[in-house]
């Protein structure tokens, strides 16, 4: 936690030495500035903004996006972007609002052409009863971890190619043809992602946060629990005997492990229910190799397939 405040400190004494950054002009051989939230959105706009565009993710794909450790070195980043493009969902809710503060760029304030949300068009799923303290780290928009169902993904490109038109018309049948060719790919690939999930359509799991049900609902799994009691708090002995119990009584034959959570507890469960751990990663890059949402997708899928030995 001190760790946390001394880096903040160093964010704000860095952020109220820059000055209000000047809105760009697209010219010949410029690149537009721009910075993601996470890796998934900086592969997606490289591929839609092409020579256009300079692009960089803040979060790394091994972090935990609702919590990416705060560095000096994103207040500048943030100050010189001409667009910032964001999950949304207030699934950076935790870090990023005040590094956008600090950074004193109005491009990139909410409402202005600089910012791009890509949650505006999605239609969450596990939208939460109750915003009590007690419930956890809830998302109140609801789940925001959208960008792991393919089909979603095409709105995410659709949406980070209507915002670069918006702020750079100049080059929009730039940015809405590759957008169109990056869906066209998408379409293609969600069939044989089809087909490799096949095997698992039914197949009952539980992961250690609550961050899986798109790519499950979309690839036929079923979601019986978490190893958190509720987001963002870790388990008690009694909510691990509760955990045992339900997967034996439902027969649960496989456990998720996002890269952020330390794999002894997933293993000491599976141990216990004789069930199989499998890697999930929830972002680009959350594996050396993994450097584009295509090899995100498959990577989930043949980690789950290879844990549940499928050939």
């Amino acid at each position: 936690m001190r760790e946390i405040f001394k880096n903040l400190f160093l964010v704000v004494l860095l952020g109220c030495s820059l000055g209000m950054a000047e809105r760009p002009v697209l010219e010949e051989g410029g690149k537009i500035q721009v910075v993601t939230s996470i890796p998934d959105l900086a592969d997606f706009t490289a591929r839609i903004g092409g020579d256009f565009v300079s692009v960089e993710s803040l979060a790394k794909g091994v972090e935990d996006p609702h919590g990416v450790p705060i560095k000096p070195s994103f207040v500048p980043k943030l100050n010189r972007a001409d667009i910032l493009v964001v999950l949304g969902l207030q699934a950076e809710h935790s870090w990023l609002p005040a590094l956008v503060d600090v950074a004193r760029n109005p491009k990139i304030l909410p409402g202005n052409e600089g910012l791009i949300n890509c949650g505006l068009n999605i239609k969450p799923k596990q939208i939460p009863k109750s915003l009590l303290r007690r419930e956890g780290d809830v998302h109140p928009l609801g789940n925001p971890h959208f960008n792991l169902d393919p089909v979603y993904a095409k709105v995410i490109a659709q949406t980070i190619a209507d915002g670069l038109s918006k702020a750079f018309p100049e080059a929009k049948p730039h940015f809405q043809a590759n957008a169109k060719k990056l869906q066209a790919h998408l379409d293609q690939k969600l069939i044989e992602w089809q087909e490799l999930a096949a095997p698992l359509r039914g197949v009952k799991f539980v992961s250690y946060h609550q961050d899986t049900i798109y790519f499950a609902e979309r690839f036929g799994l079923q979601e019986v629990a978490q190893i958190e009691i509720k987001p963002g708090i870790e388990p008690t002995q009694g909510h691990l005997v509760w955990l045992i119990d339900r997967m034996k009584e439902q027969q649960v034959s496989l456990i998720l492990r996002e890269p952020h959570y330390p794999e002894r507890l997933p293993n000491w469960v599976a141990e216990r229910t004789e069930s199989k751990v499998a890697k999930f990663l929830i972002m680009v890059g959350g594996n050396p190799g993994v450097d584009t949402y295509e090899k995100l997708i498959e990577f989930n899928l043949h980690s789950i397939r290879n844990a549940l030995s499928i050939p």
